[in-house]
């Protein structure tokens, strides 16, 4: 594709996203208000719309026959079509995968999981995501042909395979991922870590407003993060901005999986909690004896969330120095089950900013649980190059019956 062409092409979506957003605040108009509410020709606003009528992305939902005065043809009046999805996010989980999809209002209208097996080979996982998300659209009687883009998160960073010279720890894609998505849907296809998706969810889905600087951190198998300034997601040089848990918090600690010693994973994630209150004498075996410990106010699972909680909130002190973020996300199983966690983080920042900063963050549990990182990746699309969106957000309507596109 030549530059020229390429730039006709982002800017003809950027047009249709204007047209798209302009229908999804103000409802059915015909394509001369299209056109004069967006600022468009009205030879490119009647190609655009023929277009996303072609597309099942607009539907024609009135014209103006019945009150129409004089000769001549009735004008149409154009709006969304809601049972079109736009875009649609997938979240692969080492044991399970979420779906979503969202309308061209950036509301979503779908959403399912499927499970498997740990061991279960990428292929079989692909086949059971688009699967999936068939099956949802045909539940929710949701046609796909108007798909603009698919965002899919992935566990990660992995080891790479032992060879001289290679990294320690690497962000990488699984094999077949976008292509097989690309043959199925034909669409422009997104993949980021999962987790970096969940923490653009957080900042911008849920909560009453945006929140543009924001550091998201989950507790889980590992101990993964996300960094939101200004309202986008960091990536940095090679993917792995936002992982917290491979800092180093105890120089003679445990070995980590990605090859060093003492990292914040050894010490914050969950096999690590339980296995911190195991040896503090508590009979604590899984995610449901921790739950079950917390609920009964044992004071050595206590001592040891607490532990927990200021190790990370040090860890997040010295980032938060360096963007200033106004909230601080504690996400994952443990998050959830054990408040004492959030607590000491919360208690900890205070205690590492307050001397220097006007603000200290807000920090808060998640809000989205499993479903943040399909939501995020629907997310991203909407604020990517691929997918120009005028700005726009997603919905969902449990969380907000409107946001403005």
């Amino acid at each position: 594709m030549s530059e020229s062409t390429g730039i006709h092409a982002q800017l003809r979506r950027t047009h249709e996203a204007r047209v798209l957003a302009a229908l999804g605040e103000r409802g059915a108009m015909s394509r001369a208000q299209i056109a004069q509410q967006v600022g468009l020709s009205r030879t490119t606003t009647s190609e655009i719309a023929a277009d996303l009528l072609a597309r099942g992305a607009i539907v024609v939902a009135a014209t103006d026959a019945d009150t129409r005065l004089g000769s001549g043809r009735p004008a149409e009046y154009l709006a969304l079509d809601p049972a079109a999805g736009q875009f649609v996010g997938v979240d692969f989980g080492h044991q399970r995968v979420h779906v979503a999809i969202a309308d061209a209002s950036h509301a979503i209208v779908a959403s399912g999981t499927a499970t498997y097996s740990a061991e279960t080979p990428w292929p079989e996982r692909i086949a059971a995501a688009i699967d999936l998300i068939e099956r949802e659209a045909r539940r929710t009687g949701t046609h796909l042909d108007a798909i603009q883009g698919v965002g899919i998160g992935v566990p990660g960073p992995y080891p790479p395979p032992r060879s001289p010279g290679s990294q320690a720890f690497a962000p990488r894609v699984p094999p077949g991922v976008e292509d097989a998505f690309l043959e199925r849907f034909g669409v422009s296809v997104l993949v980021k870590n999962n987790t970096r998706f969940a923490g653009l969810a957080e900042a911008i889905l849920a909560g009453a407003e945006n929140v543009r600087d924001l550091l998201y951190l989950r507790i889980g198998d590992g101990v993964g993060g996300a960094v939101i300034v200004d309202g986008h997601l960091v990536s940095g040089s090679a993917g792995l901005a936002g992982e917290f848990g491979h800092v180093s918090v105890a120089p003679d600690g445990a070995v980590c999986r990605c090859g060093k010693t003492g990292c914040l994973e050894t010490v914050a994630s969950l096999p690590a909690i339980l296995e911190s209150c195991r040896a503090a004498g508590a009979n604590v075996a899984s995610i449901d004896d921790l739950a079950a410990a917390v609920e009964s106010g044992n004071p050595a699972v206590d001592r040891v969330l607490r532990s927990v909680g200021t190790t990370i909130g040090r860890v997040l002190a010295g980032v938060a120095m360096v963007v200033n973020p106004s909230e601080v996300v504690v996400a994952g199983q443990a998050g959830r089950v054990a408040p004492a966690i959030i607590e000491a983080v919360a208690q900890t920042l205070k205690f590492e900013l307050s001397p220097i900063a006007e603000t200290v963050p807000n920090v808060r549990g998640a809000h989205l649980g499993d479903v943040g990182g399909a939501h995020g990746a629907i997310a991203a699309l909407y604020r990517t190059d691929l997918l120009p969106a005028a700005g726009s957000q997603p919905v969902h309507r449990s969380v907000h019956p409107r946001m403005g596109a």
